[in-house]
């Protein structure tokens, strides 16, 4: 049975991450798995998840033996049986696979075509269908003709979604560059004073035991959560000495919280930065989340060395000339 892993999923061969194809047999079981549980599943029994979830039909019972080991279990979930991906759904035509494209996929395929499209992820999916053998990744007429040309560089293609992301993106350069490709601070004195705010976070992982102590308050540190809030709300406010080519900003407010999921061990990191200036707090607000998941890591490395720092990432941001930015993940844990 063939073990399917895209390439665009960016995965390496220790299966760190849920593959799509691993999503779809779970979801066909009507189950659904938590990254920290994926984790403890050893990685025959990964693998094999990937090969039921890549069959034309998912053998459920297989599934549910292979994840029985899974701690925290796997939850309930709808079956979604893929039975309502005979037919395009509507996220697939708006991003304008044609129908010719669609009958040539497999299975598979369209459970991964319908999961980014559902996601709006319009750069991933020109990949992944480029990685099917669906041309070159660009989009057919919703005629049902075959695979039509690339959008033009300055136009809008069907494939650049609602919030127009890839069309943003044509003719932009990037303002920290020079015109001759030299780094430079971005003068941003003509820009007007608005209210910025950004949300990042961090995720860290460890066993079980270890978050335990980190609810009891029992670390060989002390308090290990009181100390990374302290110290995400000091890395915010020296960002420019850490980041290069960020600006001082007049921080207004910083905050920290946690969510500890003692079952899974994980700790939830989330970072607010806000401000009233002339360029936004996005830095400030992964600096906090970054810092503060690495000194849980020192509040704990004399309990375990083998804590794992993750998914930092920009959950969103408002203000500014650019407006509203929210975070999609094409990885998130409800399936398409």
């Amino acid at each position: 049975m063939q073990v399917r892993v895209f390439a665009f999923e960016d995965i390496d061969e220790g299966l760190p991450l849920l593959p799509l194809a691993a999503r779809r047999a779970l979801d066909h079981a009507g189950r659904r798995l938590s990254l920290a549980a994926w984790r403890t599943l050893d990685l025959p029994a990964r693998v094999k998840l990937v090969q039921l979830g890549g069959a034309q039909q998912v053998p459920v019972e297989q599934v549910c033996d292979v994840i029985a080991s899974a701690v925290p279990p796997a939850s309930a979930c709808p079956v979604r049986d893929g039975s309502e991906l005979s037919e395009r759904p509507t996220a697939v035509k708006a991003l304008g696979v044609s129908a010719a494209q669609w009958r040539r996929l497999g299975p598979l395929e369209r459970f991964v075509v319908a999961h980014l499209a559902k996601r709006q992820r319009a750069a991933l999916l020109r990949r992944a269908l480029g990685e099917m053998g669906q041309g070159d990744g660009t989009v057919g007429h919703d005629g049902g003709g075959d695979v039509g040309a690339a959008p033009g560089d300055g136009q809008r293609g069907p494939l650049d979604g609602p919030n127009g992301e890839v069309a943003q993106a044509r003719g932009r350069r990037l303002t920290h560059l020079s015109a001759s490709g030299d780094a430079h601070m971005v003068d941003v004195a003509d820009k007007p004073i608005t209210k910025r705010q950004a949300v990042a976070a961090a995720r860290v992982v460890m066993r079980p035991a270890t978050a335990r102590l980190v609810e009891e308050l029992s670390g060989p540190k002390g308090d290990v959560l009181a100390v990374a809030r302290v110290a995400g709300i000091m890395a915010a406010k020296r960002t420019p000495e850490l980041i290069p080519l960020c600006h001082h900003i007049a921080l207004t407010r910083v905050t920290v919280s946690f969510r500890v999921e003692q079952a899974a061990g994980v700790i939830q990191v989330s970072a607010r930065a806000e401000a009233r200036d002339r360029t936004g707090v996005e830095m400030e607000a992964m600096v906090a989340a970054s810092v503060a998941a690495l000194t849980i890591y020192d509040m704990l490395k004399a309990v375990e060395k083998g804590i794992v720092v993750e998914q930092v990432v920009l959950l969103s941001k408002d203000g500014g000339r650019s407006g509203h930015y929210q975070h999609h993940d094409p990885c998130e844990e409800d399936s398409a």
